[in-house]
């Protein structure tokens, strides 16, 4: 049986994410790959409800705490219901946002550190993380006109500069720390220009 392999995206808002991630999963399915797409917080019907929770922005009184917890609770339930599943049975997951997403806004955007997103991800997860993680990185500056563009926001997309520079600096941060499963994307460049960036770590880093 061929074994199952997990793929993150990451990245900050308006880093273009959803676009390459359709492309990844259209260009895997080619190859005769079984893919199984997903996203964060979601992927099941209980994390979708956690998540209107999470982006509806009448919830701006949500603590940090909570929502690091709250997120964490929709990540076990799509790891239970979908991931596992899905890589015991020799599929490929492409999820959009997985646990480096709460080090970077929870740990970083909300300042609580990586040491407590640690304590919550261990109790959670266990060892089970991505063998490849693409971070598409983009200036705070740049992702945000690209969000503001779209035109309404959520909860998290109203968030200040600041706050979003933590959460890029975070991500660099774990990228640095974790060479072997990162794989930095230059995503202030053009959709075309960036999927090629993509398609050459998907061909040289997963040997698909």
């Amino acid at each position: 049986m061929i074994k199952g392999y997990f793929i993150s995206l990451e990245g900050s808002e308006g880093a273009g994410k959803s676009t390459q991630n359709k492309r990844i999963v259209d260009w895997l399915s080619r190859q005769g790959r079984d893919v199984v797409e997903t996203r964060e917080p979601g992927g099941t019907v209980v994390s979708e409800q956690i998540r209107q929770v999470l982006l509806d922005t009448r919830n701006a009184g949500l603590t940090a705490t909570a929502e690091l917890l709250m997120m964490f609770a929709a990540r076990s339930q799509l790891v239970q219901e979908v991931i596992l599943p899905a890589l015991e049975d020799g599929k490929v997951i492409v999820c959009d946002r997985f646990a480096d997403a709460s080090y970077a806004y929870q740990g970083g955007g909300r300042q609580l550190g990586a040491e407590t997103v640690a304590i919550v991800e261990k109790l959670v997860l266990k060892d089970l993380q991505p063998d490849l993680t693409l971070l598409f990185d983009v200036p705070v500056e740049q992702g945000m006109k690209r969000v503001a563009d779209r035109g309404s926001a959520d909860r998290f997309e109203t968030e200040s500069i600041r706050f979003f520079q933590r959460v890029r600096n975070a991500y660099l941060d774990r990228a640095a720390a974790n060479p072997h499963r990162f794989c930095i994307i230059d995503a202030s460049l053009d959709e075309e220009q960036v999927w090629q960036q993509v398609l050459a770590v998907l061909k040289e880093r997963a040997g698909l």
